[in-house]
């Protein structure tokens, strides 16, 4: 592990000094590489002096100590607390050191951080009680440090250790003090984080790589078919098949951050629910990692569906919904189908987000799989995903065009595909009403709160399209897609439960 401890004290014959240099012989005993900075013995102007960090030129130590910002996998800060706050020299060092380019960019508004997956953690020492300096001072430098600049930069602070107080103790306390902070620095020898630790972030990196946000409409669409009949649930049945739908998608998820990866590393516009995970791309999951996965989630699937198969009645027909969903899901980026890359990936999405997995839930409870009443749901639920899925294209439609992903969206350009999501729009409302007025199982409650919420996301679009169809980040006008559709499954599994 390649480590950097950073004394932000201007004096190095100080307590901080002494718990860096402990610190930096704790981590070489442990075998880690590790480099010190001495903020007080180098030379910089501390005064951002141009409109930009980055049109400042760095002085040889700021050049020095860029890289090995760069170089570092974990970065030790060690700074007294003064004024609630890092001193100045340290203040002036990150300035000039995290500048927008190296250590982040900011797009539309929105900043990334270009340090990820670094860690980092700070030793601090402070008069103050840590319980004072918390609860009643807010903890403005901690706040300020870990949240405000290292986090802004993907930098994970993963402890905080606070010596206090330095100015009433004897010698025997602070020489006790070094000594922790030399055990600190041999815990490196497993990594920044402990055993225990570094399988919890293992699980939030997997968590994260699969991205949840995308399973619960999923899942209530699932539900809503599997209700649809109007008959007490098979609980076994049910649940195997929300298993096999689930793992499907997961592999579904997985393999399209491998083939899109070309695509998701240069976009820069990328947000919760477009642009690929990044995992990938930040060093957090490897290429071979995903494949892994992938090979995971399509096992239990199959486990699943091979479970399911015995427990329902008609399986010829959960088969076939399955395959067909599970070709249509894997096809959307894996080749030879690569349908996302042809201009079918958003007709694609509809199907399997509508019709498949409502359909799925429908016939593991033994429904009729061309029942006329689950195809009418599931279609009604695949036309008010179109406008969402249009929309989220559009901040990718540029990184895309340049890695030959021939979306529906860069075939038609951003206002054009905005006023196709607007007739959308306007063709599902249509379609909720009637879905009202002909199944008893679809309450008025659905119209009475689609078609308002569809007047508001044509106005949003049509306004969007005013203003000249910008192909950065649309956050609200997602949100407002994403919630429309929510609408389709929310409100008749409510009237059916």
């Amino acid at each position: 592990m390649n480590l950097l401890v950073i004394l932000g004290h201007p004096r190095k014959a100080s307590l901080c000094g002494a718990l860096a240099d402990a610190y930096a012989a704790g981590a070489k005993s442990a075998g880690c590489t590790v480099r010190t900075l001495d903020l007080g013995e180098m030379a910089f102007n501390p005064d951002v002096e141009t409109p930009s960090p980055a049109d400042q030129a760095l002085e040889p130590d700021l050049e020095n100590a860029r890289d090995l910002v760069d170089w570092a996998d974990h970065l030790v800060f060690v700074f007294p607390n003064w004024w609630g706050m890092m001193p100045a020299r340290l203040k002036g060092f990150l300035d000039r050191v995290l500048y927008p380019g190296f250590a982040f960019r900011e797009e539309g508004g929105h900043y990334y951080g270009l340090l990820a997956p670094r860690t980092a953690e700070l030793l601090v020492t402070m008069d103050v009680p840590p319980l004072v300096y918390r609860w009643v001072q807010g903890a403005p430098g901690q706040r300020a440090m870990t949240r405000a600049t290292l986090g802004l930069c993907g930098i994970k602070t993963l402890g905080v250790h606070v010596f206090s107080p330095p100015s009433h103790t004897d010698a025997p306390t602070r020489a006790s003090w070094v000594t922790q902070a030399r055990v600190l620095g041999e815990r490196m020898a497993g990594g920044p984080r402990g055993p225990v630790r570094r399988r919890l972030h293992r699980a939030g990196q997997w968590l994260l790589a699969v991205r949840p946000q995308f399973y619960p409409m999923s899942v209530l669409a699932y539900t809503l078919g599997a209700l649809l009949l109007m008959r007490p649930l098979d609980p076994l049945a049910f649940v195997a098949g929300l298993v096999a739908m689930v793992a499907l998608k997961i592999a579904t998820v997985l393999s399209n951050d491998i083939y899109d990866r070309d695509s998701d590393a240069v976009n820069r516009h990328w947000g919760p629910f477009n642009g690929g995970g990044r995992s990938l791309h930040e060093g957090v999951l490897s290429l071979a990692d995903l494949w892994r996965g992938v090979s995971v989630a399509l096992a239990v699937a199959a486990v699943a569906t091979l479970v399911l198969l015995f427990l329902v009645p008609a399986p010829g027909a959960v088969a076939v919904v399955l395959g067909a969903l599970a070709v249509l899901a894997l096809g959307y980026t894996m080749p030879p189908l690569k349908l996302s890359h042809r201009g079918l990936g958003e007709l694609d999405v509809a199907l399997t987000h509508g019709p498949g997995v409502l359909l799925l839930g429908y016939v593991v409870q033994g429904g009729d799989p061309l029942s006329t009443q689950a195809w009418a749901m599931g279609l009604a639920i695949g036309l008010s995903v179109l406008p969402a899925i249009l929309l989220a294209g559009i901040p990718d439609r540029a990184a895309d065009a340049a890695a030959g992903k021939i979306t529906m969206v860069v075939r038609l350009g951003a206002a054009r595909s905005a006023r196709l999501a607007k007739g959308l729009t306007v063709a599902s409302a249509l379609v909720a009403v009637m879905l009202a007025l002909v199944l008893a199982q679809v309450s008025l409650l659905l119209p009475l709160i689609v078609v308002p919420h569809a007047v508001l996301q044509v106005w949003m679009l049509d306004r969007y399209v005013r203003k000249g169809a910008s192909e950065g980040r649309i956050d609200l006008l997602l949100m407002l897609g994403l919630t429309y559709v929510a609408w389709f499954v929310v409100l008749p599994l409510i009237g059916l439960w």
